[in-house]
């Protein structure tokens, strides 16, 4: 079986829309910023996961929590898995930001966390 967080960057949640001119990126009502994992940091203790399960998934090779949909839950719930986070390592960041921080990502070759 495929491993489904190996699709978390490339997949859309939704078929893509024609745009409205109310995207966040332009500026739009909608939320204004993204969810940011940095996988670096996280310990992977599913507190995230648990608290806004639409939106963040342990990722299951590396055992780190890992931001798989922008829309997945409300704003207050993302903010609440945010709080929950004992190392401080989810963070809302602008869009326009989200290529290179997932290209940074790939660079740092992250190593699974032990199994606990």
């Amino acid at each position: 079986m495929p491993d489904p967080s190996s699709h978390a960057f490339s997949a859309p949640a939704r078929p893509p829309e024609q745009s409205t001119g109310r995207e966040p990126l332009l500026g739009g009502d909608m939320r204004d910023q993204a969810v940011w994992v940095d996988e670096a940091i996280c310990i992977g203790c599913r507190y995230c996961a648990h608290v806004a399960a639409n939106t963040f998934v342990v990722e299951p090779n590396l055992g780190r929590s890992r931001a798989i949909r922008q829309d997945g839950d409300s704003t207050e719930c993302i903010q609440e898995a945010i709080d929950t986070c004992p190392v401080d390592c989810i963070h809302w960041v602008p869009f326009e930001s989200l290529e290179t921080l997932r290209q940074n990502l790939i660079r740092q070759n992250l190593q699974p966390r032990p199994q606990g």
